[in-house]
């Protein structure tokens, strides 16, 4: 008698199957991803409890009792094993990213990741990420896919999580509160412990950004600066103002020459009559928080997500006083800030000779505001976003001729490059960045017809590899110099210093002063004398360096 191969006793596709309920499943799952996918979090936590084993087993069993009452909420027999699936790559990617780069994913973060471009997001996605997840994310979700979930009453389907659930939550609160003062301590005062937990740090990260999402979804802009009015500096004027404004990517100050740094990063702006200050800090440490915010008019302790999306910036204040206003953009959008002015996006552009490996350097700006700088006729200000020294792919944010810091590191993959080419590469970047603006400024100096001014500042800083961390988006509480200190400086032509009655001698007696992003709003609109009542004197770099009565005999 012919037998199939399914019929034989003990032997078909179900024996092979192991067997297990919804809760034994996610419970499996917690700990295997706790245990295995989490080295930073059990390095910091080792560190941390050095010496008290006991106290470090209680808070990780408690962690783990945590989050096996949030997966019990999905301990269901049709939803167990998707979810279970979902939170083992979602793991396996923001595993990769914390214990590889050093990098958190929280709500910021999880904003940064929504906002951005394809071109800036595929950079990150090497062959390292792909077989990572591919061999902790993919594999372990499909082996989980084939477990079988015996059906139980309903009784007991609802019964056994809810029992899970409550428990659980139980077990957590005793095991800290056997401690209590202690773990209180640890995670008020070593935030980066719980943030690099995965994937609880993503999960809270997600629901955080989504709750402000919806909470401004139907949000109306509130006007700012309506009563803004251009001052006496016009009365009469036979030229128009024009001033550029170049908000800088991922530049940082320790890597600028201009700033104390032992290679010539800044040859070209070295020999510009500028104002270079040298004590800067940024707002955020990624560009969807710093961008908006540093427009804004709140300082860096009131600005929220929520007052971003709701108030005009100080594109619109400018615009109110009657200059007319452009944001010129090579990055990955202006965040919602120039909505009301004038946009122009060069990311995408066709031009060879700027944008051969699908993204352009920040070069393409440079022709095109050569041939906008005749047309000015009105006071008008210009904001320019770079592409700047984003990375991983810093070799892509400059032209060969200018990779002077040899070797560089030419591919996505940090670990396939020394610490020294890294920094080869990115310096690269500083110096490219060095040529553009001065490019930018002796095309503003040659103008007769128009009065000219700039102003740079860069988003934020970037880590490459102290203390373990890469690239920038590092929780503010715990982001190192490097993500925090940015370069900021100022060039005036004489026409604008003599129009406005500005003294630069006094400003650079301001170049070690202690300033910020908070300053960026009311500094531009004191250098243009608009007057309103939203501008604050004492946040402005200018105030006592551009006497009234010398603005009013110019």
């Amino acid at each position: 008698m012919l037998h199939r191969f399914g019929d034989w006793p003990g032997i078909g596709r179900k024996s092979f199957r192991v067997s297990m309920g919804p809760v034994a499943l996610s419970a499996l799952v917690a700990a295997v991803l706790l245990i295995g996918y989490n080295r930073t979090f059990w390095a910091l936590g080792l560190g941390i409890f050095s010496g008290h084993p006991v106290q470090l087993f209680c808070i990780m069993l408690a962690i783990f009792f945590l989050t096996l009452a949030f997966f019990s909420l999905f301990s269901f027999r049709a939803l167990v094993r998707p979810f279970l699936a979902v939170m083992i790559v979602l793991t396996a990617v923001t595993s990769y990213y914390m214990d590889t780069l050093g990098v958190v994913i929280d709500r910021e973060m999880v904003q940064n990741v929504v906002t951005t471009t394809f071109n800036e997001g595929k950079h990150l996605l090497t062959a390292g990420f792909v077989l990572h997840v591919l061999l902790l994310g993919g594999v372990p979700a499909a082996l989980l896919l084939l477990v079988r979930v015996p059906r139980r009453g309903w009784g007991r389907t609802l019964a056994v999580p809810a029992v899970t659930f409550t428990l659980s939550i139980a077990l957590a609160a005793g095991l800290l509160f056997s401690n209590f003062k202690t773990y209180a301590a640890v995670l008020r005062e070593r935030k980066d412990f719980m943030s690099s937990y995965q994937p609880g740090a993503p999960l809270v990260g997600a629901v955080r950004f989504v709750r402000m999402v919806a909470d401004t979804a139907t949000a109306e802009v509130t006007p700012l600066g309506q009563d803004a009015a251009r001052g006496r500096a016009y009365v009469g004027a036979r030229k128009p103002v024009l001033t550029v404004i170049v908000a800088g990517e991922t530049a940082r100050a320790q890597n600028f020459s201009l700033d104390g740094y032992a290679r010539d990063t800044n040859p070209e702006l070295a020999r510009r009559d500028i104002v270079n200050f040298t004590d800067v800090r940024s707002c955020g440490t990624a560009t969807a928080v710093s961008l908006p915010c540093m427009f804004s008019n709140f300082d860096r302790g009131s600005y929220t997500y929520e007052k971003g999306v709701e108030t005009e910036t100080l594109l619109d204040v400018l615009s109110h006083a009657g200059f007319d206003v452009a944001w010129w953009d090579n990055n990955t959008g202006d965040k919602g800030i120039a909505r009301r002015v004038g946009y122009l996006n060069f990311a995408d552009s066709p031009e060879e000779a700027y944008c051969g490996a699908g993204e352009c350097t920040d070069g393409i700006m440079l022709d095109r505001l050569a041939a906008f700088l005749p047309t000015v006729t009105r006071d008008t200000v210009l904001v320019l976003h770079q592409i700047g020294s984003h990375g991983p792919t810093y070799f892509l944010r400059y032209p060969p001729e200018f990779e002077k810091f040899t070797p560089a590191c030419r591919t996505a993959e940090f670990k396939d490059c020394t610490a020294d080419q890294i920094v080869n590469a990115y310096d690269n970047t500083i110096l490219y960045t060095d040529h553009i603006l001065s490019q930018i400024i002796d095309m503003l100096g040659a103008q007769e017809n128009v009065t000219t001014s700039l102003l740079y500042v860069s988003d934020h800083g970037e880590s490459l590899g102290e203390g373990g961390l890469y690239l920038h988006g590092a929780p503010y509480f715990m982001a190192p110099d490097e993500q925090t200190k940015v370069p900021m400086l100022l060039w005036l032509s004489d026409g604008f210093r003599s129009r406005f009655g500005i003294d630069q001698t006094c400003l650079a007696q301001k170049r070690t002063a202690a300033l910020s992003h908070d300053n960026l709003f009311h500094s531009v609109l004191g250098m243009l004398d608009v007057t309103t009542e939203v501008h604050d004197s004492a946040l402005d770099i200018f105030t006592g360096c551009a006497p009234e009565e010398q603005i009013a005999r110019n």
